[in-house]
């Protein structure tokens, strides 16, 4: 679709139109991981693992995630977009089936990794769909919604298991749980109408067909458009890097200032919560004022947030500092929703987005896997508000990657 094409239909009917085949499956598929991944650990327990085999069964999603954004790319751009989401939704509901069976521990492992793939698959065909079917003058808003609706689902899946464990005392029930939410989105993403058609039923236009373009492929691609993946794609690797360490720093940075766990989880409840309330802000001032708009703020916060709690630790008010650094780090973090999905539309092929996007994905998925890793490393040589600091660093050089490479590569308003 053209800018001009979506221009006469209003933002609220636009973004509901992607309701029941994007906004919904993607609420859902939230809903169902974050009711399954906090319990985990819990059942790799319940199977003779150890503290360290439990959080390594945790881990494997992330890195089941990194792995799988280039075949992802390869696969949307062979079947396309609506299919890779059902296949997706599909192998995820047999790795549940796998999670809910698994006699041992190398069984839920391959299980977990399933899954991790599938949520790569399925993200990146939601990805590029969105990509090619949304207005420019619509694109940061529809994107934001489209973060915000997994955000939904991954705050309230904890709650849902909580609910089932109540009802089943069985950890493993909250996986029937996760299959029953991948099957309804497999119905949804099968059975909804593509927005592009009802768009163009009633005489808003369609997509110009990019039949005619030769694919590339996901090497090609990615050695086409080094440039960028080199310049911003690595810069937005920071932003997924301080977005992951905020879920690892808050809460050793309470356990270390010796608050009892629900003072901890009070916090950062409080942070999510923020961060959920401003997605959709987000995405209105990505597309009235522009890109940067939304993630140099954002960097600035976090890292800023992030570098002056490292100073604070030992202070008679180090309650007070982490309790206002969890509320910028919060209202940074909303402010940088949906950014990532954006640049990586606005910087991919229009006739052919699904390569690019693997790659460029890939990126800000390494970028949050290496998060803890770095965190985990220097707590150790160092200290936790070395580690804390290190962390900010790299948020306010992030911000510096912004602000030179986002007007080079997405045009001003864009």
């Amino acid at each position: 679709m053209t800018r001009g094409a979506g221009a006469d239909v209003s933002t609220g009917r636009m973004l509901w139109r992607f309701a029941p085949m994007i906004y919904g499956p993607t609420a859902l598929f939230g809903l169902g991981e974050g009711a399954l991944l906090p319990l985990l650990p819990v059942i790799a327990t319940s199977l003779g693992a150890d503290v360290p085999q439990a959080a390594l069964v945790a881990s494997v999603i992330v890195v089941a995630r990194l792995i799988g954004n280039l075949p992802a790319g390869w696969l949307v751009d062979r079947i396309g977009e609506r299919h890779t989401m059902a296949i997706a939704g599909a192998l995820a509901l047999l790795g549940a089936l796998g999670v809910i069976f698994a006699p041992n521990m190398a069984v839920l492992c391959i299980a977990v990794f399933g899954i991790g793939l599938c949520a790569s698959a399925f993200g990146l065909a939601r990805h590029a769909f969105m990509t090619t079917r949304v207005p420019l003058a619509y694109r940061a808003r529809a994107l934001s919604v489209l973060g915000g609706s997994f955000r939904a689902g991954m705050l309230t899946g904890p709650f849902v298991a909580a609910a089932f464990l109540a009802l089943w005392p069985d950890e493993r029930s909250v996986a029937w749980f996760f299959v029953g939410s991948m099957v309804a989105l497999i119905v949804l993403v099968l059975v909804g109408r593509d927005p592009e058609e009802v768009l163009a039923a009633e005489g808003h236009g369609a997509r110009p067909a990019a039949a005619s373009a030769p694919k590339q492929g996901v090497f090609r691609t990615a050695w086409l458009h080094r440039g960028v993946l080199a310049r911003l794609g690595i810069t937005s690797a920071t932003l997924s890097a301080m977005r992951q360490a905020r879920v690892y720093l808050l809460p050793l940075w309470g356990v270390s200032l010796g608050l009892d766990a629900q003072t901890i989880a009070l916090v950062v409840g409080i942070t999510g919560a923020l961060e959920f309330a401003l997605f959709y802000s987000s995405g209105q001032i990505m597309d009235r004022w522009g890109r940067l708009w939304a993630c140099l703020p954002s960097m600035v916060l976090m890292g800023g947030a992030f570098f002056g709690l490292a100073f604070t630790h030992d202070l008679d008010s180090a309650m007070a500092w982490f309790v206002a650094a969890a509320v910028v780090v919060g209202i940074g973090n909303g402010l940088s929703s949906g950014i990532l999905m954006t640049l990586g539309a606005d910087v991919a092929p229009a006739s052919d987005p699904a390569p690019f996007l693997g790659s460029w994905r890939m990126l800000t998925d390494a970028g949050a896997a290496a998060a803890p890793l770095l965190i985990a490393g220097v707590s150790a040589a160092a200290s936790l508000p070395v580690a804390t600091g290190v962390i900010g660093v790299i948020g306010l050089v992030g911000a510096l990657g912004f602000w030179r490479y986002v007007p080079r590569f997405v045009p001003h308003r864009r």
